[in-house]
């Protein structure tokens, strides 16, 4: 039986602070990159990094590959939802646009789509397949999977079965670093969450 282990590595933290970042295409501050250092100060030997393509991944990826001599893999399916027209604000600014519709959203956010956003079950549908994806291309190998909060709560969400409702419930700090290991593949798969790191960025 084939044992593959996933570490899922948030990014650090972005220029342009808290705002709704999805598809915003930020690069990482100086702190992200401290934040993400840490995180990966100890490798773990892994076989390959896989990344979303979005800067603040992206550029801390490609040059950890490079310098562990390992494949490096853009993957656009593990890029973070897409606020729409709630892109690039803040949550203050959405308070003085439309406090009503914030307040729905929040309250229930699979039933409450921002403008032309990315509804919640396409956005879960699109990183379950891709995770299934992955798990089938790669499977008995180490893999450093380097994405988004809102990627890692569907995936972690997924591992520990809980429902769609408890999702936000994960906490997800920038650079935390989950590890997941799957005994097997395909629908008869054993998978375990084994560790949840949340000091890089606490």
């Amino acid at each position: 039986m084939s044992t593959t282990l996933i570490d899922l590595l948030r990014h650090g933290e972005p220029k342009g602070g808290a705002r709704y970042r999805g598809r915003t295409d930020d690069p990482l501050t100086d702190a992200g990159w401290a934040q993400m250092a840490q995180a990966t100060a100890q490798p773990r030997e892994w076989d390959r990094v896989v990344t979303s393509p979005l800067k603040r991944c992206a550029r801390f990826a490609r040059p950890l590959a490079a310098r562990l001599g390992i494949p490096l893999q853009q993957d656009a399916a593990f890029g973070e939802i897409d606020f729409g027209r709630w892109e690039g604000l803040s949550a203050e600014a959405l308070m003085a646009q439309d406090a009503d519709a914030l307040a729905r959203y929040y309250a229930d956010p699979w039933a409450n789509t921002p403008p032309g956003a990315e509804p919640l079950a396409e956005f879960q549908a699109r990183v379950a397949a891709a995770w299934q994806s992955l798990l089938a291309a790669h499977a008995g190998e180490r893999v450093l999977l380097v994405s988004h909060g809102g990627v890692m709560r569907i995936i972690l969400s997924h591992v520990l079965g809980m429902s769609p409702e408890s999702l936000f419930k994960l906490h997800i700090p920038y650079a935390c670093v989950s590890r997941v290991r799957v005994d097997g593949v395909g629908e008869s798969a054993l998978t375990s969450l084994l560790s949840h790191n949340e000091s890089p960025a606490s």
